[in-house]
Parts: C-alpha cells; structure tokens; sequence
C-alpha cells in the first residue's frame, strides 16, 4: 500500500495584509509619569517617541480578528478558503487553550487548524516560513498567520530597561498560492544559550496579590548580538532568494530599537535607495507583530509598494531568529 501526497510544488505568496493598532497613543512623557526617565533619554537610547497600549475592550484575540479580517478582504479570499490559522504571540496569557483555535473561531472558521506558536519577536518570520511551506507542498490551499501581542500586560512600568519599549498591536497575512514565489527560503535558526537575555519572570505588581510574568532583557546583551549576528542571517536569506542588496525596494526589520535597525542596515551595506522600515519611532517594539504592522506602514505612507522586493528579519527571545526575502501583498484598510 502506498501513501499517497500531493508531489507537485507551487508558488506561494502573501496575498493580502492588514493590522490592528490599538487607539491608545501612550507618549514618553506619559511613560515617564511612573518611570525616572525622560523623553530625551527614550528617544537617544531607542528612538521611539510614541507606542500604542491596548483598552479594556481590545483584547489579544479582539486584535487578531480585527487584524485578520481587513487581510482576508486584501487577499479577497473568503474565511471558508483558509484552512489553518497560525498565530505567533508570547503574550496570550494561557498556555491552554491557544490562541488560534479562539481566532478562527471568531472568524467563522470553526473547522480550521489552529495553533500557536512561540518564537518570541521572531515568531512572525517563523509562522510565514511554516505557512509558505504547507501552500507550496499542497497540505493547505490558503493559511492566514497573525503576529499580535499585549505587552502592556506583562510589563513593569518601573523597569528602566523595558517600560518605554514594549507596546501593543496584530498583524496578518493571508499565504496563498501565486503565479510566482513570493516569499523566499527562510533562513532561521536559535541560541539558547543566551536564553536568559530576554525572559518573562513573575513579580507582584501593583499590590495586586496575583503573579504576573513580566518582561526583562538584558538590553546592552541584545545590542552587541542583533546588530551583527543578523547581518550574516540577513545575507543568508538573501543568497537563498538568489537576490542581491541591490535588487531590494526596502528592508523590514523586527523594530526593536531605532539604533539596532541603523546599526544592522549599516552592517548589511544596505544601498542607499532601499527604504528601511522605522514604525519603532510611532508603535514602539510589538514584538511578534512588529514585522506585519512596520510592513503596513511603509505601504501606508507611501515608503514602498504593493509588488516590491522586501527583506524580512526577526530577532529576539530565545534566543530565535528567521528572515526572508518576500514580496510586499496588498494592503487592507
């Protein structure tokens, strides 16, 4: 008896995307009404200047959907057409159950698999990799993957090291296929040895008697790995797309930090007419969600366009990484 597979490879793409931003502008100055900080300190050391936290009515999975639905109508593919949902977050607050199977459902895709997945800021380059894998070889005709978190809820706003960074927001992607490859090989991979950079550790806060896990990163250990260790991923994805720094249209990084996105562009030799992505300054560090919702903001402002050569690259706990080289999908409002 012989098992039978689907034997023929096709193309497969970003076909729409669309996010969810948190109406909640969150200021430094605001940041630094409970943090011993300043505004100029934020900007010169991450050069963010504003980030959005979500309200009581917008959950993680409220986000998601949202996030999911305006991709799905770019995409101008039904929710009956998806047929599993991947969603990379490090901030749903149960193990079980999973996010995804909460968000499919709420899209009315009550027979699609779902599932999580945790790669820390790296986990949306990694869902998109698992995603053009199952469209490519046949096991799923259109896959929707969702980067989302509510880092607000895990943070402590005292932490000089973390209370200005980290922010709230989903994006998502509908992967389909396509005429033409449209997202590239990934080059992917992990340290844990340096596991104890980025953690989530439980701590009190706020007199209230529950044990949240709150984000800590050793920032300076960060800064002297991304910037260079993620050149040499950056260049190993580009060689397995088979493209060249100067067929690039713009460069998409995880926004972690305005000076790791400067330092790395620098390291990688990026020419000058590739745009580079800097939503860190408005939406802060989103983690999972960075790399979709600095992708809709080149779209949105014009910084790039639908059809483009984009260079995608993820870091973050872990230690995890993961980029690739794509084309940028249409966006949804």
């Amino acid at each position: 008896m012989t098992i039978q597979q689907p034997t023929e490879l096709t193309h497969a793409a970003m076909l729409g995307l669309g996010v969810y931003r948190p109406e909640r502008v969150v200021t430094n100055d605001e940041i630094c009404e409970v943090l011993d900080s300043s505004d100029e300190w934020i900007q010169t050391r991450s050069g963010i200047k504003t980030r959005r936290f979500a309200g009581d009515g917008e959950t993680l999975i409220g986000m998601s959907t949202a996030a999911a639905e305006r991709a799905l109508a770019a995409a101008g593919v039904a929710p009956a057409q998806v047929g599993c949902v991947i969603v990379a977050t490090s901030t749903h607050p149960e193990h079980t159950p999973a996010s995804a199977p909460q968000v499919a459902t709420a899209l009315g895709l009550d027979a699609a698999a779902a599932f999580d997945i945790s790669a820390g800021c790296a986990g949306f380059c990694h869902a998109l990799n698992l995603a053009s894998s199952m469209v490519r070889s046949g096991a799923e005709q259109h896959v929707l993957v969702i980067g989302v978190e509510q880092l607000s809820r895990f943070m402590d706003p005292t932490d000089r090291g973390t209370a200005f960074i980290f922010a709230d927001g989903a994006g998502a992607v509908v992967v389909g296929p396509a005429d033409a490859t449209g997202i590239g090989p990934t080059a992917w991979g992990s340290d844990g040895s340096q596991s104890h950079v980025i953690t989530q550790t439980p701590s009190c806060l706020g007199g209230h008697s529950e044990v949240d896990p709150v984000v800590q990163m050793e920032g300076t250990a960060v800064f002297r790995w991304a910037p260079f260790a993620m050149a040499e991923v950056a260049h190993e994805a580009l060689r397995l797309a088979g493209i060249g720094v100067d067929d690039l249209d713009a460069f998409i990084p995880h926004q972690a930090n305005l000076r790791i996105t400067q330092t790395l562009s620098r390291n990688i030799k990026l020419p000058e007419s590739v745009a580079i992505a800097t939503d860190v300054i408005d939406s802060g560090n989103t983690s999972a969600a960075s790399v979709p919702l600095a992708m809709e903001a080149m779209l949105r402002q014009d910084e790039a366009s639908v059809g483009d050569t984009a260079l995608l690259i993820a870091f973050g706990a872990g230690l995890s990484y993961a980029g690739q080289v794509v084309t940028l999908p249409p966006l949804g409002q």
